[in-house]
């Protein structure tokens, strides 16, 4: 985890005196202030230019750089797509998203385990993102604290591969009752794990009744075009 968003102190709240852990809620609570701050005026072009932003969550190795590539090749020729892919390190999913075509920015956090609104109006700078055209935000892999910024977004997305357990909504709640969608990837690998589908969507669902959900693969294809028409439907025009 990371000292920004204070997960990293959780250890010590518990042991240290009491005006230690009231100091940590002011920063916490100043922190949050200015990232939402910074994420309305995200929001603001976001809405200005058309341009339809989906913040893509998920733990490390759920699949969304494998989506985001196909998703591109496919549909190149009908939307325009931007991509802006944040890694703790290495811009290895960064060179991949671009054989697919679209326009891809980089962010290393570093020691951070998420990106922040701050780092999205940088990178929205740096990016000549077209009006009319999707903007990909592919968060650091974490199901932690990715739930807790605001980065101006029009709709939040949480992967999670059958490979991970079908308790994940329950034991990672915020990140899914924060998100509009949860994808279930991986699905060519269930005769080979023990998921219960079922079971998943209906722990999803008690978390948040609101949450649409599309199960795919990207090896086999199965439910990409279910992924499509979705993006289609969400396309600001």
């Amino acid at each position: 985890m990371c000292g920004i968003c204070g997960c990293s102190e959780a250890v010590h709240e518990n042991t240290s005196h009491h005006h230690k852990s009231d100091k940590l809620i002011n920063i916490e609570e100043n922190l949050f202030s200015e990232n939402n701050k910074i994420a309305i005026q995200n929001s603001e072009y976001f809405k200005k230019n058309k341009i339809l932003a989906l913040n893509i969550m998920s733990s490390p190795g759920a699949g969304k750089t494998t989506l985001l590539t196909k998703t591109i090749s496919n549909l190149n020729k009908e939307n325009r797509f931007s991509v802006i892919v944040g890694d703790q390190q290495t811009d290895l999913d960064a060179e991949m998203i671009k054989t697919s075509g679209a326009t891809v920015l980089q962010i290393n956090t570093g020691r951070t385990c998420h990106l922040d609104a701050h780092m999205i109006s940088h990178a929205i700078e740096d990016l000549s993102i077209k009006d009319q055209s999707i903007l990909f935000i592919e968060n650091v892999g974490n199901l932690v604290c990715p739930s807790l910024f605001n980065l101006g977004e029009h709709l939040r997305i949480v992967m999670l591969s059958v490979t991970e357990g079908d308790n994940k909504p329950l034991k990672y709640a915020d990140i899914f009752h924060c998100a509009d969608l949860m994808i279930l990837s991986k699905l060519d690998l269930l005769p080979f794990v023990d998921f219960d589908v079922k079971k998943c969507i209906e722990y999803a669902k008690q978390i948040n009744p609101k949450i649409e959900v599309l199960q795919l693969s990207t090896k086999s294809g199965d439910g990409l075009s279910s992924w499509y028409e979705w993006l289609q439907h969400k396309t600001l025009k």
